[in-house]
């Protein structure tokens, strides 16, 4: 469900990549979508979002965002390396400027010592390689906290290297 920050947010977001001329795309997998559907709920963000992909599958990572299978086998599908992997093919499989993503564990089950549940990497890739990176450890703040939390880093962290100049 998209709450009011969430909703402020996104349009704030879709204000700034409107006056940037800028297409988005995302890919996600913990959030489910809620990150697009955050987007799409705002009347006239059509001008904006091209598309989402939701890849709650290590072989849908791998078969629309083009994941390379060495790296969800090296690292795991809640890493640093797959979701600036997400975030590029997305970007490169889409008509978008920048794109996010979102991987994680959102819980209650799942976690582990080194992966535990409220782990999510958020990455977001534009053009001329520009890419950055966010690890969160929000802890086992219930499922719907932590894809909130989620989706308000990653409407944070696209508006950061949306704001940046061009070719930065």
């Amino acid at each position: 469900m998209v709450n009011r920050t969430m909703s402020k947010k996104a349009r704030a977001l879709l204000s700034l990549l409107r006056a940037r001329k800028l297409k988005f795309a995302a890919a996600e997998s913990c959030t489910g979508g809620l990150l697009m559907a955050t987007l799409t709920e705002i009347p006239g963000s059509s001008d904006v979002v091209d598309r989402g992909f939701v890849t709650y599958s290590n072989a849908a990572k791998q078969k629309m965002l083009g994941v390379p299978a060495r790296t969800l086998a090296k690292f795991g599908a809640v890493s640093r390396q797959t979701a600036l992997a997400m975030a590029k093919g997305a970007l490169s499989r889409s008509d978008a400027d920048i794109a996010a993503s979102i991987t994680g564990i959102a819980g209650p089950g799942g976690g582990t010592k080194q992966k535990p549940v409220g782990l999510v990497h958020i990455a977001v890739a534009a053009s001329r390689a520009r890419l950055i990176h966010r690890e969160c450890r929000f802890g086992d703040i219930g499922r719907a906290r932590v894809r909130e939390k989620s989706v308000l880093e990653a409407l944070a962290l696209v508006r950061t290297l949306a704001g940046k100049p061009r070719g930065k």
